[in-house]
Formats: structure tokens, sequence, C-alpha cells
């Protein structure tokens, strides 16, 4: 299966049952969202940026996981050759489990993106809401059909490159620079009139 290739099943293993995100995807977008603005996160840096979003401490091998990860975004990202791929369940999965990942994975980069920068400029703002658009999708029975497929597939290759275009000409802050890190001491508190994590999370379907 292509989940034993692109790393989804050492992902699924290691992070699904983290109650605090969604799925391994939006976690995998939070990660983006973050390199789209800092410099790869180092695994003192996680264990930072995780106990800020209340994020229980991983293990040793899931750690190691998400900074290989890391390292490895931040490349693909910062040499802008196209190849960006966000972390999905492959085409095995039933299209409202795919559809599901890749809203998540949306989610999760806004909200990276957001917790990063602290703020959207204007050039951002469109691409933010295109994001926010497709973390919004809901999936319906009768959306499991061929037509279905290929809405999947144009939504895909849509959002994927979004990143991209977000890091592009952007110059990489050190993460203990970042809005993300400077909120630390407060936790991201939400009787904060000035949530940052409320203010760059996604609408959501109940």
């Amino acid at each position: 299966m292509q989940d034993d290739i692109s790393g989804w099943t050492d992902w699924n293993q290691n992070f699904s049952g983290i109650e605090e995100i969604s799925s391994p995807s939006e976690l995998h977008g939070l990660l983006t969202g973050i390199v789209c603005v800092t410099d790869a996160p180092t695994r003192d840096e996680w264990l930072q940026i995780l106990s800020t979003l209340a994020v229980p401490a991983l293990d040793d091998e899931a750690l190691d996981l998400l900074v290989d990860e890391t390292i490895d975004v931040s490349h693909a990202l910062s040499e802008d050759e196209l190849d960006y791929l966000p972390l999905l369940p492959d085409d095995e999965h039933v299209l409202s489990e795919r559809v599901q990942a890749l809203a998540d994975w949306c989610a999760g980069v806004v909200l990276g993106f957001g917790l990063a920068s602290g703020h959207i400029r204007e050039d951002e703002a469109e691409l933010i809401e295109h994001l926010q658009e497709v973390a919004a999708v809901e999936f319906d029975d009768s959306d499991d059909d061929e037509e279905g497929e290929e809405s999947y597939q144009e939504l895909y290759e849509f959002v994927r490159l979004i990143p991209v275009s977000l890091a592009v000409g952007r110059t990489k802050v050190p993460v203990a620079e970042s809005t993300l890190l400077k909120h630390a001491q407060n936790k991201l508190s939400t009787s904060s009139d000035n949530n940052v994590v409320e203010m760059f999370t996604p609408h959501r379907p109940s």
C-alpha cells in the first residue's frame, strides 16, 4: 500500500491516539504551517510547541518521527520544487475518510501558520481562505461516486501547493522568535481575548 511508502502507516500508529489533534493529517498540516514561517523546529522546540498546545508528551519514537518529517517538509518548501505532499491516507481508504483527512490537514496548516506568524499579510489572506473553505467541507453519502472522487482529486491538487506559495520568498525566523513560542507562557489560554488558536481555527462543521 502507498500508506507504507508515504509514511501514513507510521504516523497513524504513532499519532492517531492524540485527543487534542483531530488526526495525523491535522498534525502534518500543523507542522507544515509552522515551517512555512520558521526554521525547522528541533526536538526540544517541538516539546515546547506540543506543551504550548497542551498535547501530552510523545514517546521517543513518535518524537523522532515528527522531527524527521519536519526536516523533510522544511526542505520541500524551501526548495520550491513543487514536490511537497500532504500526509494523507491513500486511495485504498474510503473517500469519506480521505476527504476528512484533507479537511483536517487544511485546518492544521491554517492553525500552524497562524500560530507561527501571528498575523496574515494581505497577499496571504486569499490562500488562507481557500484552506479554511476546504477545512469546512462536509462529506455526503451522495458524494461517494466517480464524480466525488474527481472532486476530491481536484481539491487535493488545488490545496497541496498552497504551503509552497506561503513559504516562497519568506525569510524564515527562529522558532524561539516566532509568535508561537512567545505565547507559550500563557499556554494559549482560552480565556484570552486575543486567543491565537481561535483566531486561526477554521470554522469546522459540527
